[in-house]
């Protein structure tokens, strides 16, 4: 038997680099070893974790100081939207409609991420963060028809949004995908 390879198989176009991973018996890592699939679950996990302790513990709009001034958990359910928008609004399906749209950007999220050249970690965990919050927050929407906020920042009368540990990972993962999006030399593949 030879020990040549055809000059027109595919192993012999893509050159001496393809055959090397193959000749020392590697494999590519299985994608349940993946650290991206282990914090995208732990973070769901927690998220999930977190908004049962604040259904079973706090009522609704009640609040628990945390940081006089500065931090109450405060039980809220948002039924819009990122920020609240769509709250005060009140629709026939709107629970449904907020849930597809929610599942229709994470799907997106998904798809770009995969198209996704960078592999540097700012950008890697960026959307792991991302998709682990989408994923977190859709639950919600899902089982309960709205989303279970309940980190309450503030300075005096002024009050962010309520939030929980799902939009505070979708809000890492935004940050980290900028940073790396505006202060790297790399970029996104052009559309084939």
């Amino acid at each position: 038997m030879s020990d040549r390879t055809p000059a027109g198989s595919a192993r012999a176009q893509a050159g001496p680099a393809a055959s090397v991973g193959s000749a020392r018996g590697t494999r590519a890592r299985p994608a349940w070893a993946r650290p991206e699939i282990w914090l995208t679950a732990l973070l769901v996990v927690a998220d999930q974790l977190t908004k049962l302790l604040v259904l079973q513990r706090i009522p609704l709009h009640a609040t628990v100081t945390v940081i006089p001034g500065v931090l109450n958990l405060t039980y809220v359910r948002n039924t819009g939207a990122a920020f609240g928008m769509l709250n005060a609004s009140d629709f026939a399906y709107k629970p449904l409609i907020v849930a597809g749209l929610a599942l229709v950007a994470l799907i997106g999220i998904l798809w770009y991420a995969q198209k996704f050249a960078g592999d540097a970690w700012p950008a890697r965990y960026g959307f792991v963060l991302i998709v682990a919050g989408a994923v977190g927050n859709l639950i919600d929407r899902v089982t309960l028809g709205y989303v279970i906020d309940f980190v309450d920042v503030y300075a005096g009368a002024w009050h962010f949004w309520a939030f929980n540990v799902a939009d505070a990972a979708i809000t890492i993962g935004a940050v980290l995908f900028a940073a790396d999006t505006l202060f790297s030399r790399r970029h996104v593949p052009e559309a084939a």
